[in-house]
């Protein structure tokens, strides 16, 4: 049970933090900037982000526990580390540095690294990777909408 708190707590916490840059930008530059007509209400975010981090919270756990501590596993274990750290990067990029250029070069790395983590959960556990897959296809959309506002403005 400790290891599903900590594995769930961790990406909310790290939600949380961005979610403090985001919050700050929402109310300012990002509220001044263009967006394409596909731009979801302000409110949807919270709401999306709290799930995701959830579900990718449940995925870390069901790897974890298997504590195989073989190649495979510590990969796994390291893709979703570096995901994890990415998704901050975005909303500090984007957001707090408001460079929706940069941040656009980086989700792309945040994508790949989505996948990634996929394909290695998926050797340990097809749950736990079927799990990411809501993440990696909200991160598409987000990756689309960070273009088009880099496009527009």
């Amino acid at each position: 049970m400790k290891k599903l708190i900590i594995a769930i707590l961790l990406p909310l916490i790290i939600g949380a933090v961005s979610g403090f840059f985001t919050s700050e930008a929402v109310t300012g530059w990002y509220a001044g900037i263009q967006k394409p007509s596909f731009n979801p209400p302000n409110g949807i975010f919270a709401p999306v982000w709290t799930a995701l981090y959830i579900l990718m919270g449940i995925a870390l756990y069901l790897v974890w526990k298997q504590e195989s501590h073989t190649k495979i596993w510590r990969q796994a274990l390291f893709l979703f580390g570096l995901q994890l750290f990415l998704n901050f990067c975005w909303s500090l990029i984007f957001f707090k540095l408001e460079q929706p250029s940069w941040a656009l070069v980086e989700i792309v790395c945040l994508w790949i690294s989505i996948l990634l983590t996929i394909i290695w959960f998926l050797k340990l556990s097809k749950v736990a990777a079927w799990l990411l897959v809501p993440y990696l296809c909200w991160v598409s959309f987000a990756a689309l909408l960070n273009y088009e506002i880099w496009r527009l403005n």
